[in-house]
């Protein structure tokens, strides 16, 4: 539902790469390792969420936090 409308997907889901056929996409996703989806968890993954935002491209799957 979001391509088309927007050219990142952000979440902490980590299995929605193997729940979704990513493969043809138009669309980058964004998948931040956080210990929650707590707001306080996922502040410290901002910095490098942005580094990542300068450089993903369609059809990417990136992976940022630990």
């Amino acid at each position: 539902m979001a391509q088309g409308k927007f050219d990142v997907f952000l979440t902490v889901d980590k299995g929605v790469r193997y729940q979704q056929n990513l493969s043809g996409r138009n669309i980058a996703v964004l998948i931040i390792r956080a210990k929650s989806n707590d707001i306080d968890d996922i502040l410290p993954h901002v910095a490098e969420c942005l580094k990542a935002l300068d450089s993903i491209h369609a059809g990417e799957v990136v992976i940022v936090g630990g």
